[in-house]
Parts: structure tokens; sequence; C-alpha cells
């Protein structure tokens, strides 16, 4: 049994990165390992958050022990927590790296832990090149990069972008593992009725917070363009289930400008793990039209529900959803995203469906945990 500590978000914070690291903590306990978090008392000053609120409202997940501790600007906070891991001396310590801003913070800490001369630390790097940049970003990155003894990455891209900081530390590819915990799908039937949408309409879903590079602009152009092509796509619907990160008039006044409000939903609020399964039960197909990623918590939440998609061939999207197999990989303009909701449509769920079900065998916390381990060199 090794004593393991994951840093990161976790609960009373809401969001992809907590659900992600409480189930990866989850699996580490199964495999019979004493798992921590220390997550964070404060994680945004206001102007970097432009969600609602940060703070979730669903209860504390059951069975994990979460340390609500670190203050993200309070340099006197990261000496007491790094004093306080040190001291701790886990064999193994998961730090999670998105956003640069972080870099100070995760730095200091981690550098006061490897004092110890006995943790060892892996990151796992949703981003080292954010998608909305600011000054200091590559001073940060490299900062936070110091203590770290081996990387995990969850797309191609950001195994790329990690060399241009370094070449020599160890790093792995592993797949962003399935969101199982969001419940077991439910009936498309129960789930339009619950959202009142009809049985007899084509439902297409685009999930998850709102910012511009993912893109939905352009999903709206492409609506556009479905609608004065294929009369048959006005009893499609498209439901837009996430919270605004910026603001929503733009898009609010594009959907009316092109004459889009009778086929666009838009559900402008978090969504939370029990009501997810509702969303992505009531949808024929899920739809990611991104202008650039990295990778996307939004597919393996599509392979837990088995839902083909259709992911833009931007940035990592395309390296977990394999063509015309679980889905299409279209380029990001309105004209090809259009061809390729006709032809999701043109295939039907049937075709997709064997693929979905084989590839979703790869995507295991277990493989995520056993990597972790091997870069860290320690026993299982």
């Amino acid at each position: 049994m090794k004593k393991i500590v994951i840093i990161g978000p976790a609960h009373p914070l809401r969001g992809g990165l907590a659900s992600y690291n409480e189930r990866l903590a989850k699996s580490f306990q199964d495999q019979g390992h004493d798992v921590e978090i220390f997550t964070f008392s404060l994680q945004y000053p206001g102007f970097l958050f432009p969600g609602t609120t940060q703070f979730s409202t669903e209860p504390a997940p059951k069975n994990l022990k979460i340390n609500v501790c670190i203050n993200s600007v309070n340099p006197l906070n990261w000496l007491t927590v790094g004093t306080r891991l040190r001291k701790m001396r886990p064999d193994l310590i998961v730090v999670r790296y998105w956003l640069p801003f972080m870099g100070p913070c995760l730095g200091t800490i981690l550098r006061l832990v490897k004092k110890n001369n006995h943790t060892k630390v892996v990151c796992i790097a949703d981003n080292i090149i954010p998608h909305e940049k600011r000054p200091g970003d590559k001073a940060f990155t490299r900062y936070f990069m110091k203590p770290i003894d081996g990387f995990i990455t969850m797309s191609e891209k950001v195994l790329k972008d990690l060399s241009l900081f370094q070449s020599t530390m160890p790093a792995k590819f592993v797949p962003h593992p399935l969101y199982d915990n969001f419940g077991d799908q439910v009936s498309m039937t129960d789930a339009r009725n619950h959202l009142q949408i009809s049985e007899k309409d084509r439902v297409v879903l685009f999930f998850g917070f709102i910012r511009h590079y993912k893109g939905l602009d352009i999903l709206f152009e492409t609506i556009a363009c479905l609608k004065h092509r294929n009369n048959a796509f006005s009893d499609t619907k498209f439901l837009i289930a996430g919270e605004f990160y910026e603001s929503p008039t733009p898009y609010l006044d594009q959907i009316k400008e092109l004459g889009l409000s009778d086929t666009i939903s838009v559900y402008n609020e978090f969504i939370g793990e029990r009501d997810v399964k509702l969303y992505v039960s009531a949808a024929d197909f899920i739809i990611q039209p991104y202008r650039n990623a990295t990778q996307s918590g939004v597919t393996p939440m599509a392979y837990h529900f088995l839902k083909p998609m259709l992911v833009t061939n931007v940035g990592g999207l395309a390296d977990t959803v394999p063509h015309d197999k679980v889905g299409l990989v279209v380029e990001p303009n309105p004209n090809s995203i259009a061809e390729g909701i006709l032809q999701l449509y043109e295939r039907g769920t049937a075709h997709f469906m064997p693929h979905l079900i084989s590839e979703k065998k790869k995507y295991s916390w277990l493989v995520l945990t056993q990597q972790i381990k091997k870069l860290a060199c320690i026993e299982p």
C-alpha cells in the first residue's frame, strides 16, 4: 500500500477537473492505496473565473478524504501546505496542471515537498499552452515544471507542446478515462419528457461550458446552412447545455439573426452530475465543433453513454475518435460540419454502436493509474 496525494480541484469545487480527480482517487483506493486530495480553499480570483460560481451544490463524495486548504494567491499558504506535505512524506503526489496561473502556487508547494528526498511527483497536464494566452504564461509553466518527475498528457497535442519546454523528462500519452460517475443512461423517452422535447425530433447535443475556442458560433452557422439545404432538418433540435464563460449576448443575437430560435434550445447553466445523463440520453449524437483544443472531457462522456459524436480535426480531438467508427472527424468550418451531421444521420446509430462498445474498453482508470505508478517508479 502506498500513500498517495492528489493536488487539484475537488469538492466543494465543481466541474470536470474535480470529477476527474475524485474518480482518480477512487481508482487508487480500489487498488488498496491510502489516498488524500488537497484542493483549493481559493482556486481563482474573481477576474479569472467567468462563471457564476466555483462551488458545487452536489453532496460531497463518500469515502474520500479531501483537504480544502490551498490558496492560489497567498504565498504564505503555499509555504504552509508545502511544509505539511513534506512532513507527510507521501510516496506519490499526482498534481493537475491546466492553467499557467497555477504555476507559482503549485511549483512552490512541490519544491518544498521534494526536500524530503522521498516523494515522487507526476503531473497530469491538461494543457501546457493555454487556450487564452496571458503575459507570464511561459515563465509560470517553466517554474512549475522544475520539481516534476514525469508527465501524463491526455492528447498527443499536449505531449508535443510539452517538448517545447523540456525534452528529457519522462512523459506518456494516456487517453482521458471514461467519466463513469454520471450514472447509467436513461431511456430516450424519459430524458426527452423531462426536457420537454418531442420523441419525433432529431436531437444533437453540444455540451459543456462555452468559450470562443469551442466554436459554438460556427455551429450556429452550420445549422443555418443545414436548414437552407435540407428541409428535413426543420425537425432537428440542437441542445446547447452548459454555462457561458463569456457574454452570451453575441450568441443569442446570432440565433435571432439566423432565424434559429425554433431550432436551438439553450440551457445556460452548469449541468450537475445527476443531470448529465438526461441531456446525453435525450440526444442522437454529440457534437464538438471546436476551433482548437487539446483533449475534451466530452468525448469520454460520450463513450460512457455510447453516443456517436462529431468532432473537428483540431488539437487532440481526433486522437480518440476513430473516423467513421465511433463518429466522424470533420474540418472546423460550417460546410464540413453540416456534411458531417448529414452523414451521421444517414449512417444511423447502429453503424457506430459496435465500434463504440469496442473502443470504450480502452479508456479505463486502471490503465491511467498503472501508467502513473510506472512513471513514478513505485511498486504496485
